[in-house]
């Protein structure tokens, strides 16, 4: 057959470890046998970032901005022990922060849902969407050791340098740490069009939970722009669609969560959306089975796996020996962004190609055949589950692709 054109490149941001093994095995596996694949690459691996001073994040951000959809491969966020590892020149931030704050976007994960495979919170019975906002927080927070006898000052100048207000942290008696975070009005309007954009274009009814009875400012500031965008803008358009939005406080959304059915929004702020989209990948079965994308105000996408690097498997098979690493969110990640960038480009051909690897790798999955993490997951009645090789899983999709 002829290969599936593309029109348009997409940005491909390259990663670490076993994700970036799969990384190459999936193109060469499930994609470019079948489409004339068409990218503009970027390396984000640890050694790349830190020898472009991580110069290289910000250009494939800014390159997505530029052509509109963007996959990437799972990246290392160094701690103090990557720094001594990898000999980095600093302890460089998060490149999902980096690409997050240039890009304004919003995140939006969901289950990978597959027969056979019963969430650990038996009332699930439809996906738990999490839309996490990704801008702002602690991944853009500066923070310092403070020493006995110091202290720490909230301090807002205004555009000349002039103190406009001084508020004590706090009066360290002994040793300790301050982390100052901030967020902008702008990027939580655009938080809250996307996710009631989302919940239309999903027929989802949104859920946003905050802290703002503690937080009487920074928390509360996400609940009064959620209310004034959705009484404004959405509140006609989700009546005349039979959904709702409701804010409450965050440990009250938790607690409805876990009694729902699922079938809903579930609006966080940056760490809250971090955190709850691994707790609902888990109890959905494992965080290799989610699927994420970025999605700024202008309509610029980027697709991920949820997970991170699966470094332990990493070290295994440097040294030779066989993983059972799975690799569906990768996959996801890959046919979100071919799918997007057919749709966009008027190339059905493209989106309908990534819907099928999609297709088969669930039905391959059903047949029985899968990666450790899901053996001890799987119950369907007449089928024995077969455990695969990280790179036999793939070829196996292949055949039913």
């Amino acid at each position: 057959m002829a290969k599936i054109a593309m029109k348009t490149p997409i940005v491909e941001m390259d990663g670490d470890e076993m994700t970036r093994v799969l990384w190459k095995w999936i193109k060469e596996i499930l994609i470019e046998p079948y489409v004339d694949l068409k990218t503009e690459y970027y390396d984000l691996g640890l050694p790349e970032r830190d020898a472009t001073d991580d110069k290289v994040t910000e250009l494939s951000a800014e390159a997505t901005k530029r052509l509109g959809v963007a996959v990437k491969c799972a990246t290392i966020t160094p701690n103090a022990q990557r720094v001594e590892e990898y000999k980095l020149k600093k302890m460089w931030k998060s490149p999902n922060g980096t690409i997050r704050r240039i890009l304004d976007g919003t995140v939006f994960r969901a289950p990978i849902l597959v027969k056979g495979i019963t969430p650990y919170v038996p009332g699930w019975k439809k996906p738990i969407v999490i839309g996490r906002h990704a801008y702002g927080d602690i991944y853009n927070s500066v923070e310092s050791r403070v020493q006995g006898g110091q202290s720490a000052y909230l301090v807002v100048c205004d555009k000349d340098g002039k103190e406009v207000s001084r508020q004590l942290v706090h009066s360290f008696k002994g040793d300790g740490i301050v982390q100052g975070v901030h967020n902008l009005d702008a990027s939580i309007f655009s938080f809250a069009r996307s996710c009631f954009n989302f919940a239309l274009d999903n027929n989802l009814p949104v859920w946003l939970g905050a802290k703002d009875t503690i937080s009487k400012i920074y928390d509360h500031r996400f609940k009064d722009i959620f209310a004034e965008i959705y009484e404004n803008e959405y509140r006609a358009k989700f009546e005349e669609k039979g959904i709702y939005y409701m804010y409450t406080l965050i440990d009250d959304v938790v607690a409805r969560i876990m009694r729902s059915e699922g079938g809903v929004l579930w609006v966080c702020k940056n760490y809250d959306g971090d955190v709850m989209s691994d707790m609902v990948a888990t109890a959905y079965g494992s965080l290799g089975m989610m699927s994420s994308v970025l999605v700024s105000p202008d309509g610029k996408y980027e697709y991920e796996a949820a997970h991170g690097t699966v470094t332990r498997h990493y070290y295994k098979w440097r040294e030779g020996q066989e993983t059972s690493t799975n690799s569906v969110a990768t996959i996801w990640a890959w046919t979100g962004a071919l799918a997007k960038r057919g749709e966009l480009d008027g190339t059905p051909e493209l989106t309908a190609f990534a819907k099928k690897l999609e297709r088969a790798t669930i039905e391959t999955i059903e047949s029985g055949y899968m990666t450790g993490d899901l053996i001890p997951l799987f119950k369907r009645e007449g089928v024995t589950p077969v455990k695969l090789e990280s790179r036999a899983f793939l070829e196996k999709i292949a055949e039913k692709l």
